[in-house]
């Protein structure tokens, strides 16, 4: 073996992490690190959002010399990002950097400039690539990755995209740590939770998404596991709920369907989460089937309440396809989480604002907003850019004359201490309890110890952010932006 021992790190570190940000483990590192098992002697894989005594540098890097040959870092948000250069820019210069993901195949000239001991840059789906790499396969001669060959940097053509059903599942072995819902550094209950991903790619065209676009501008047709591969890979789950992360786990309703016929012969014993979209309120049959086999909760991408905005955005529906939608989903015990998306062109304050009002109206359990980004291959990028005084920034921030970042950010926490009253928490806590069902007796009662903590270690945020007289005034008396 060319290589001996290979490092595979989750560099994101989540000291006061929300549920969301520890919640799940990450994934597309596990596959690429799984396709690497038969090309090195020992894997390790580490995710700084739990291996607290790696994440002083001083530790990390006394392991790396003492165990390591090869590193292979995962770079997929925007989120810490000059901290994780920082990082990547003091490892060994003697031990090869390899990294990838959505971010570093993106920014790739940037990561090379800022971060001298990178020696590869993987772009695109890695799993037939890192196999490469470990094994000794020349440099130039492998599709997919970037490199640095005498002070030049070379790109090799891209990786063609492989079918899904050729590439093995996580090993879960290799973690070092189960993933549980925390809030504020504190475990809510006892549960813990899982990924599985059934389908790469979509075969939707939504304009603000590049989700089925790779950061090479490359599409990613919709390609599917077959059922039986993916309910053998639910049978060696031991986690309590499971996320399908597929785009969208419905997108094949049929396919859907005879997955949930086979969770129920086989007993599978799960709380299921998956996204999908509108459509899928067109099937009762469906829904049905998806009760029976313990699907608890459903994220929606909603984008927004205003017509021209969906039509902007090429949802392929209108503002009266919502709210019908929604007329049939509510009738099944099934929470509600929406996605939409504000700061769109030509988008008042007052629509943006009126995002709360309308969740409410259809009868969304929770909601995520976010400020529409531009990434480098959006189809919304000509337009956004032919659009008078709008502006893009390099890392895909969209904003305006009239709304500047900071303003957005105001308007973005406007719209969420709207919809989440007091009351609505504890709406959110009802349903989960008495109608979806997704929390057990057991789990109720543990979650009532930790209130007290839990309330403590909120306050405490708000009292650290400088924003704790804000927060109860906007909760109990007043939101205005």
């Amino acid at each position: 073996m060319k290589y001996k021992h290979a490092l595979f790190l989750n560099p994101y570190i989540e000291n006061h992490a929300t549920s969301v940000m520890k919640l799940f483990p990450p994934t597309g590192l596990e596959y690429v690190a799984t396709s690497a098992k038969s090309c090195v002697d020992k894997i390790t894989l580490l995710d700084f959002r739990y291996e607290k005594e790696l994440t002083n540098p001083v530790n990390l890097f006394e392991f790396i010399k003492r165990e390591i040959d090869i590193i292979c870092v995962t770079i997929g948000w925007d989120r810490q990002f000059k901290e994780i250069c920082g990082l990547l820019s003091c490892m060994p210069e003697d031990i090869p950097l390899v990294v990838g993901g959505y971010k570093a195949t993106e920014m790739t000239e940037e990561l090379f400039k800022t971060c001298p001991p990178i020696k590869i840059i993987v772009r695109g789906e890695g799993e037939e690539t890192i196999q490469e790499i470990l094994k000794g396969v020349p440099l130039k001669n492998i599709l997919g990755i970037s490199y640095r060959e005498n002070g030049t940097i070379i790109h090799n053509a891209n990786r063609s995209l492989r079918d899904v059903e050729g590439i093995p599942a996580p090993d879960r072995a290799l973690r070092n740590n189960e993933y549980r819902l925390s809030v504020n550094g504190i475990n809510i209950m006892d549960l813990t939770f899982d990924s599985v991903l059934s389908a790469r790619g979509c075969p939707y065209n939504c304009k603000f998404c590049t989700f089925n676009l790779n950061p090479l501008g490359q599409k990613r047709t919709y390609s599917a596991r077959s059922v039986d591969s993916v309910i053998e890979e639910l049978k060696t789950i031991s986690a309590k709920v499971i996320l399908f992360s597929d785009d969208n786990l419905f997108t094949d309703m049929k396919r859907a369907e005879e997955l949930c016929d086979k969770i129920i012969e086989n007993k599978i014993k799960k709380r299921f989460v998956a996204q999908a979209r509108l459509e899928i309120s067109k099937r009762p049959q469906l829904l049905e089937k998806m009760v029976k086999a313990g699907f608890k909760a459903l994220l929606l991408g909603v984008e927004s309440p205003h017509d021209r905005i969906l039509a902007q955005l090429d949802k392929g529906f209108n503002s009266a396809t919502i709210r019908n939608a929604f007329k049939v989903l509510t009738k099944y015990p099934i929470y509600y989480s929406g996605y939409f998306i504000y700061g769109n062109i030509g988008e008042t304050k007052e629509e943006m604002l009126y995002i709360a009002q309308f969740a409410k109206e259809i009868g969304v359990d929770s909601i995520a907003c976010n400020k529409l980004r531009i990434e480098k291959f959006s189809p919304l990028r000509s337009l956004a850019q032919n659009s008078p005084g709008y502006h893009i920034t390099d890392r895909g921030e969209f904003y305006s004359d009239m709304y500047d970042y900071p303003a957005l950010k105001k308007i973005g926490r406007t719209i969420k201490f709207s919809f989440y009253t007091p009351s609505r928490y504890l709406k959110i806590l009802w349903k989960n309890i008495f109608v979806t069902k997704f929390f057990t007796f057991s789990e109720v009662l543990s979650l009532s110890i930790v209130i007290p903590r839990l309330l403590y270690a909120t306050i405490s945020r708000e009292i650290k952010k400088g924003r704790l007289a804000d927060s109860l005034k906007r909760t109990f008396i007043s939101n205005n932006a």
